[in-house]
C-alpha cells in the first residue's frame, strides 16, 4: 500500500502521538496516585522541594514535552522536503532519517523518563508507590542516574545529528 504524502513525516507524526501517549500515561499515574493518597499533596511537596532533587522531576517532564514537540516539528521538515520541495531520499538519507527517528524517540524519551524518575527517587516520593508514604530525601541516589541519562542523551544527540545530515543530503538531491 502506498503511503500518502511524506513517509518520514508520517512516521514522525506517529512517533509524536505515541510519545504524547507516554507523557499522558505518566501524568495519569501521578494524578491517580494523588487521588488515592490524600495525606500528601505530591505536586505541592515536589514544588516546595524544588531546590533539591525534585527539579529533576520537573525538568524531566518539561524536557519530555519538548521532545514530543521536537519530534512533531521534525515531521514538518520531512514534509517540506518530500512534498513541498519534491526531494527524493537516497538510501543513505533514508538511513539517516531512520537513525533520527529512533535516536530522538529512544534517546530523548529515555533520558527524560529516567530524569523524572530520578527526581521522584531522590525526593523520596517514589516510596509512595511501594510503601504508601514519602521516604527520606536521598541525594546520593542521584549519582546512579547520571550515566544512564548521559547514555540516552548521547543517543538523542546522534539521532539529531544524523537527522540534520539527512536533511542536508535530501535538500541537495535532485
Amino acid at each position: 500500500m502506498d503511503e500518502i504524502g511524506s513517509k518520514w513525516a508520517n512516521r514522525f507524526i506517529i512517533a509524536a502521538i505515541l510519545q504524547g501517549g507516554v507523557i499522558t500515561a505518566m501524568s495519569i499515574v501521578i494524578v491517580a496516585l494523588q487521588m488515592t493518597n490524600t495525606q500528601v499533596n505530591i505536586i505541592q511537596y515536589l514544588s516546595l522541594s524544588f531546590e533539591g532533587t525534585a527539579k529533576w522531576f520537573f525538568l524531566g517532564i518539561i524536557f519530555y514535552l519538548i521532545v514530543v514537540l521536537a519530534v512533531a516539528v521534525s515531521a514538518l521538515f520531512y514534509s517540506h522536503l518530500e512534498i513541498t520541495l519534491n526531494k527524493k531520499f537516497s538510501k543513505i538519507s533514508n538511513i539517516f532519517a531512520a537513525i533520527h527517528l529512533v535516536g530522538m524517540n529512544v534517546g530523548g524519551g529515555g533520558a527524560m523518563i529516567i530524569m523524572a524518575f530520578a527526581g521522584l527517587a531522590g525526593t523520596g516520593v517514589i516510596t509512595l508507590f511501594t510503601e504508601g508514604k514519602i521516604g527520606p530525601t536521598n541525594l546520593e541516589i542521584m549519582d546512579s542516574f547520571i550515566a544512564p541519562i548521559g547514555g540516552f542523551i548521547t543517543i538523542l544527540a546522534l539521532g539529531v545529528i544524523c537527522g540534520g545530515m539527512g536533511f542536508i543530503l535530501a535538500f541537495k538531491s535532485k
